[in-house]
């Protein structure tokens, strides 16, 4: 069975067992992955914030595919009207902390991968440490404050962040390695490039209010857990500067480009962002 721990480091054994060569069977027949990036697959630790709507197929996925280890951040606990979306969590979750039933979830799924919990909310305090102890990190949180620390947070850590939002029957996904520069020698952006400022307070309502059809965020989920397999392998052409967009209603996949700001606070010319402190509330 997979080591749950809410602390500490594990380390992992790369080498396939023969259970693993089985089960993994139809990634082993892929060039593009093989052996080699079936143990690298396997040494990987990713960190995914939130197990609600998105993390929920995302941590499954993942598991599938089998990433080493799973970090799962989330200080929330499973309510009846999570079910309708969050897939990783049963009826028998219901009152449990989602980061417990995300453990069983994996557990049951794929034994051979870690599991390590945070039961805690991201916060300025410790997002340097926990975000600094994975080698990539998918962000499925539910509002912009968890949103822009992430990616400063990753950005400080030079740690890759896939990160998806969504919406009743939209959502959005990208890639960010705003530590690296692109193949001009410019920076690549970062969350703050593409989105300089929170939107307003009450402008965007909650999902409880404006309601979700469930399988978007399966969807996004899913794109999102390929996106962080790609990276984790180099494979592909990823999402640095892109913007996809799904929406549902019209059955439609779009995507925008955007680039480095020069004048953003992070990354940009004239930084004023050098820590995570202006994060503390």
């Amino acid at each position: 069975m997979p080591l749950v721990s809410e602390d500490g480091d594990v380390s992992i054994n790369t080498m396939l067992t023969d259970d693993e060569i089985a089960r993994y069977r139809r990634h082993l027949v892929l060039k593009e992955i093989g052996g080699e990036g079936q143990k690298r697959l396997k040494s990987a630790r990713v960190l995914v914030v939130g197990a609600g709507g998105l993390g929920s197929p995302l941590i499954l996925y993942l598991a599938a595919a089998g990433v080493g280890q799973i970090g799962v951040i989330d200080d929330d606990s499973v309510s009846v009207d999570n079910l309708q979306r969050q897939v990783l969590h049963g009826t028998q979750s219901i009152g449990h902390k989602k980061t417990q039933s995300a453990a069983k979830g994996v557990q049951a799924l794929n034994p051979h991968v870690d599991v390590k919990l945070f039961t805690t909310r991201l916060v300025a305090e410790n997002a340097s440490s926990i975000v600094g102890a994975f080698d990539l990190v998918a962000d499925g949180s539910d509002n912009f404050a968890t949103r822009y620390l992430v990616n400063d947070a990753c950005y400080f850590a030079r740690r890759p962040l896939v990160t998806a939002a969504v919406g009743p029957f939209d959502g959005q996904l990208t890639t960010i390695r705003a530590f690296e520069m692109d193949p001009n020698g410019q920076p690549n952006p970062s969350y703050r490039c593409l989105f300089p400022t929170p939107p307003p307070d009450g402008t965007v309502p909650a999902c409880s209010e404006a309601g979700i059809l469930g399988a978007v965020v399966g969807v996004l989920g899913c794109l999102q857990a390929v996106e962080v397999v790609k990276e984790l392998l180099g494979i592909g052409e990823g999402l640095v500067g892109r913007l996809l967009i799904y929406d549902a209603l019209q059955a439609r996949v779009s995507q925008i480009r955007y680039a480095w700001d020069p004048e953003n606070p992070l990354n940009g010319k004239n930084p004023s962002i050098h820590d995570l402190s202006h994060h503390l509330v």
